[in-house]
């Protein structure tokens, strides 16, 4: 009976709101109805576009020049005197850190098809050149397999920083942009005969790492690109290129892996690919815009051991036999300086010549290596 009374009753309700609610009202307040919800939806589909969920490839991102120097470009972080080993972690999971890359012929690539429009880059002329004119000279250069061995991640760690620099070289020591005292650590590295990089902090897949500031990420705008970019080739001098920290994703995105090789050609530098994730374009568009590059063989020291490393020492010791060069990556860890300060003692023993990056990449583009000029006595 109950059920009866309440069906009766919404059926008069139903009635009422016919009878008494003129027909221009009802459909008034369904173009506002389906007005909200419009709205609604474009709101969120707003949001997600800023943040980037749908990010479309095909909006063409204007690629500038040059921009202005950030203003305050000072360290961010702080940078303590030494970092304790276990802190050190492991970095390269996406990269397979225990294998051997193989080098392999490079295609150009072309990111967006607007880039094809825009004119190629001519280096600024007292800039053309600069990783050659910054280069570590050699006094000479012995036959047999060269290698290049790379130590990331400097800086940051002063006191293992200045135990890498104290190794016989040349080494090529990478500086992190937002190390301290840059200036100071890099002159110190030069003065000990290793040549210096900057080690580029670039997004990783793996968004619970992180890179550190001013971070090159592939959301951003060209123009911010490029001026984190500056920011870090700023805070100092006399470096033949840069190589990437971390940078999984970013060095896999074409636009803005060429908005990088850009500015690369402008100022006459290089480019080491450390190859963190097998999906880098960056060979690839280095070789499209005419950048001087070359890549990673071999990590040494993703297992922080003595025994690991000079387990990975080996295999790059095959490498390079095999290939005739080999560019190996390390980091200034206990275990790596331990075991490099005796590589490096009985290396020339063994047929094996240590050489800056700059050597690998002048041969692979068929270029003379730099020699000091010796005055005949």
């Amino acid at each position: 009976m109950a059920a009866t009374d309440s069906k009766n009753l919404l059926t008069r309700l139903g009635e009422f709101a016919q009878n008494s609610v003129p027909v221009h009202v009802w459909i008034f307040s369904g173009i506002i109805i389906v007005a909200v919800i419009v709205d609604t939806t474009g709101a969120l589909a707003l949001r997600k576009s800023i943040n980037g969920h749908n990010k479309n490839t095909n909006v063409v991102r204007p690629i500038p020049i040059a921009v202005p120097k950030p203003k305050n470009a000072k360290p961010i972080l702080p940078e303590p005197d030494s970092i304790p080993a276990e802190n050190h972690g492991e970095e390269y999971e996406e990269a397979l850190p225990e294998q051997v890359f193989e080098p392999q012929k490079s295609v150009p690539v072309s990111p967006p098809k607007i880039i094809k429009k825009i004119n190629p880059v001519i280096a600024t002329p007292e800039l053309a050149n600069t990783w050659r004119k910054n280069a570590v000279k050699l006094a000479e250069l012995p036959p047999g397999p060269q290698i290049a061995i790379v130590i990331d991640d400097a800086g940051l760690d002063r006191k293992r920083t200045a135990a890498a620099i104290n190794l016989p070289g040349p080494l090529t020591i990478a500086f992190l942009t937002y190390a301290g005292a840059l200036p100071k650590q890099a002159s110190e590295a030069r003065k000990a005969g290793h040549e210096i990089m900057v080690h580029m902090a670039m997004e990783p897949f793996d968004k619970s790492v992180d890179p550190g500031p001013n971070v090159l990420q592939s959301n951003i705008e060209a123009t911010e690109i490029l001026k984190r970019l500056t920011w870090g080739l700023d805070r100092f001098a006399g470096y033949v290129g840069i190589n990437n920290h971390m940078g999984s994703r970013f060095t896999a995105d074409p636009f803005g892996m060429n908005v990088v090789m850009r500015e690369l050609k402008r100022r006459g530098l290089l480019f080491v690919d450390s190859r963190t994730s097998s999906q880098t374009v960056g060979a690839s568009v280095a070789l499209a815009n005419d950048v001087p590059f070359t890549q990673r063989n071999i990590f040494l020291d993703n297992v922080p051991t003595v025994e690991a490393v000079n387990k990975q020492l080996r295999r790059m010791e095959i490498f390079a036999k095999h290939n005739g060069t080999a560019v190996a990556i390390g980091h200034p860890r206990d275990a790596t300086i331990m075991a490099l300060s005796q590589w490096l003692a009985v290396m020339a023993e063994k047929g094996f010549v240590l050489v800056p990056i700059s050597t690998i990449v002048a041969k692979e583009r068929g270029l003379s290596p730099l020699k000091l000029n010796i005055p005949n006595s």
